[in-house]
């Protein structure tokens, strides 16, 4: 799962950030800001209709990322927090 696919308030653990082509220097610009192996990550909002940016939090600080990005960051969410995610979100 990637972190552009979870939902609005829904936290899980990075497992992974790719690297491919182009995408090698954004890559290493979110493990510099904080996106690493193990860390939480919730998504804190979300623009309407799915669009973008995304309002991640990672440790003690907030970034604005398009969808686009968030799907170079590999995550795992637990089963609880995905059943209560969707609480929220009715």
């Amino acid at each position: 799962m990637y972190l552009s696919d979870l939902l609005r308030h829904q936290s899980a653990l990075v497992t992974e950030v790719l690297a491919s082509g182009t995408s090698q220097t954004l890559s290493q610009r979110l493990q510099d800001i904080g996106f690493v192996p193990g860390e939480p990550v919730t998504v804190v909002a979300t623009a309407p209709w799915g669009g973008d940016p995304i309002l991640v939090q990672v440790g003690g600080s907030r970034f604005a990322l398009r969808r686009s990005e968030a799907r170079l960051v590999r995550v795992e969410i637990a089963l609880g927090e995905s059943r209560q995610a969707l609480r929220g979100n009715s």
